[in-house]
C-alpha cells in the first residue's frame, strides 16, 4: 500500500482543450490534481461525484440552472446521480483543483 501520492512523478494527462491532470488510483478510488484554463468547454452534463479542494483561481458549476462559484480555499462536495448533472466554467484565467472521485 502507498500512502503517499507523488505527483512529480505521474504524467500530465488532457483528455480536452483546456484541462489537464494528474491521477492516482488505487481501488476504486482516484486522486486527480486538475488544472484548467479558460479555454475548457464541457461538452456534456457530468452525472458523476466529486469531493475536492479548489487551491487556486476561480470557477462556477451549473448544476442544471443553479450556479454555485467556487474560489480559493473552497471545498467541493457534489454525489453522483443525474439529479446532481453540473458542468463548470472557468472564471479566471486558471483554476487548479484536487479532487477525490470513485471510479
Amino acid at each position: 500500500m502507498n500512502y503517499k501520492v507523488d505527483f512529480s512523478s505521474i504524467e500530465w494527462q488532457s483528455p480536452l482543450p483546456g484541462v489537464r491532470f494528474k491521477a492516482f488510483v488505487e481501488g476504486n478510488r482516484r486522486v486527480r490534481l486538475a488544472e484548467y484554463t479558460s479555454d475548457f468547454v464541457e461538452p456534456d452534463w457530468c452525472t458523476k461525484g466529486h469531493i475536492g479542494y479548489v487551491i487556486e483561481g476561480r470557477f462556477e458549476i451549473d448544476f442544471d440552472g443553479r450556479v454555485v462559484q467556487y474560489a480559493q480555499g473552497d471545498g467541493i462536495f457534489i454525489p453522483p446521480g443525474e439529479e446532481h448533472k453540473h458542468k463548470a466554467r472557468i472564471l479566471s484565467d486558471t483554476a487548479k483543483v484536487l479532487l477525490v472521485e470513485d471510479i
